[in-house]
């Protein structure tokens, strides 16, 4: 995909900055296209609403056809329960205490639930907590196919499997996340570490006698290089609304960019006249979020001006290199900016504004934000 320049969308008038948009058109269409990439390959999507948090979302991508929702927390899972979701898979190695196995319990009385395990200690708390309703909680073990963060071993799968069967869980399969696909040139290779971790664990566990129904698999970098040979499902998330990050790795391209941050010039900062342009916009870290990868050309972009940089980024200040001096907008103008990683910024805000075609249509609360347990 190339990162074409895209047509200017104006920002409805009952907007003040800076304020979230998402844009309804662009978002169905992401929606759709992944869903029916997904459904061609003869995978399932089960898509993670860590990034949205929004249950209207979440209910386009069901009746698009997903299988069920991806989450990192009990707090999302309940969430999402509650607005009618009947499949979660907690994809995270929880270590359940009394009060979370409470509410795990409370959650497979009304949905089909997994969780990741990742440990034998882990899948032994799992089933202490759960105590006689284990059998109604499925387990996945996480593999470590090349991003280093939590999961264990192909060869170490089978231990952690054997400690969830003794307490009580079902194991159904084992799940990664191949996070290391989010760096240049990476998605392709980490889409092959993925299919061969998965492949290798799932041969260990059915060798051990465990039969395994689901090996999942896929990030928004790698969901459209995985292929059905050994996963059975993908759980991207950022693909609704894409990001700086995905714009810049090639996974999107403008035109793909559901969701920006509204933002006003404040400030013009004075520049030797062979430089660039350089003001302020009222978008800073409390609503952009802070990642910058070390790989990245900036703190975002912006959407009109893909050769614009955000080159220093304060809690509610953002400084913009602007290409061309005789050009820079001046001070009371509005922008749309891309945030860098999209997870982070719509945890920062308690709704979003939606458009379509320029035109303010709705808001959408972001119903589990900071369900953070």
């Amino acid at each position: 995909m190339t990162n074409q320049e895209t047509p200017a969308v104006t920002i409805p008038t009952e907007i003040d900055t800076p304020e979230i948009l998402v844009d309804r058109d662009i978002l169905e269409r992401n929606i759709d296209r992944m869903a029916s990439a997904v459904r061609a390959k003869g995978l399932s999507l089960r898509p993670h609403a860590k990034t949205h948090k929004i249950p209207e979302i979440a209910a386009r991508q069901i009746a698009a056809g997903a299988s069920g929702l991806t989450v990192a927390t009990i707090g999302e899972a309940e969430v999402f329960a509650a607005a009618g979701v009947n499949d979660l898979f907690i994809a995270y190695p929880l270590w359940v205490s009394p009060q979370k196995a409470a509410r795990l319990r409370r959650l497979a009385e009304t949905a089909q639930i997994a969780v990741g395990v990742d440990s034998a200690a882990g899948a032994a708390m799992l089933g202490t907590g759960l105590g006689k309703a284990a059998g109604s909680v499925s387990v996945l073990v996480e593999v470590d196919s090349g991003h280093h963060r939590s999961g264990v071993s192909p060869e170490a799968v089978v231990p952690v499997a054997e400690a969830a069967a003794r307490a009580g869980l079902t194991v159904a399969g084992v799940f990664t996340f191949p996070g290391h696909s989010y760096a240049p040139g990476m998605p392709i290779e980490a889409a092959r570490q993925e299919q061969q971790a998965l492949q290798q664990a799932s041969e260990g566990l059915a060798a051990a006698g465990f039969d395994i129904t689901r090996r999942s698999g896929g990030s928004t970098p790698t969901a459209m290089l995985t292929e059905n040979s050994v996963a059975t499902e993908v759980r991207p998330g950022v693909y609704v609304f894409g990001d700086a990050q995905q714009l810049e790795l090639g996974r999107c391209a403008v035109e793909d960019i559901a969701l920006t941050v509204a933002a006003t010039v404040v400030s013009h900062h004075e520049t030797p006249a062979d430089g660039p342009a350089r003001f302020i916009i009222d978008a800073g870290s409390k609503i952009l979020g802070s990642d910058r990868p070390a790989w990245a050309s900036g703190f975002g972009r912006l959407i009109d001006q893909p050769d614009a940089r955000i080159t220093a980024l304060s809690e509610h200040h953002a400084t913009v290199e602007w290409p061309e001096r005789g050009t820079a907008p001046a001070i009371g103008q509005q922008l749309r900016v891309i945030p860098n990683h999209v997870c982070l910024a719509i945890n920062l805000v308690d709704d979003v504004a939606v458009t379509s075609r320029g035109e303010l249509v709705d808001r959408w609360a972001v119903a589990a934000r900071g369900k953070n347990k």
